[in-house]
């Protein structure tokens, strides 16, 4: 069974930084797309940032220049870490994989984890 799990997550005044993590387990073989989407009340999930297997990316227009997302292929994991902090990015932050492989040869389209809070207050 495939399992993503976030941490990271936690309270940080304007202007701070986080680095979130996304370990993925289940005896995986490859993950073509890995990225993180947030949600903030009251609001509709939105993509934040994502990388494929090959190393590219790309990032919401209003995270551009703050957030920086990577990931290490030999670990399963994905991180997104997060500069200049403002309150508009508290949200529930969701790691993503899309077309997952395991050892077992079943594929998985895509899997969500079950989010990790950030807050950004003073």
């Amino acid at each position: 069974q495939v399992q993503l799990v976030e941490s990271g997550g936690g309270l940080v005044q304007p202007g701070g930084s986080l680095r979130l993590s996304c370990a993925a387990s289940g005896s995986i073989v490859s993950i073509n797309d890995m990225g993180w989407y947030r949600q903030a009340p009251g609001k509709e999930r939105e993509l934040v940032a994502a990388i494929t297997s090959g190393g590219s990316t790309n990032y919401a227009d209003s995270v551009k220049g703050r957030f920086a997302i990577s990931r290490d292929n030999a670990k399963g994991t994905v991180y997104l870490r997060m500069n200049s902090l403002k309150p508009e990015d508290t949200a529930v932050y969701y790691c993503n994989a899309v077309g997952v492989k395991t050892q077992s040869r079943r594929y998985y389209t895509t899997i969500w984890g079950q989010g990790t809070q950030v807050t950004v207050s003073s």
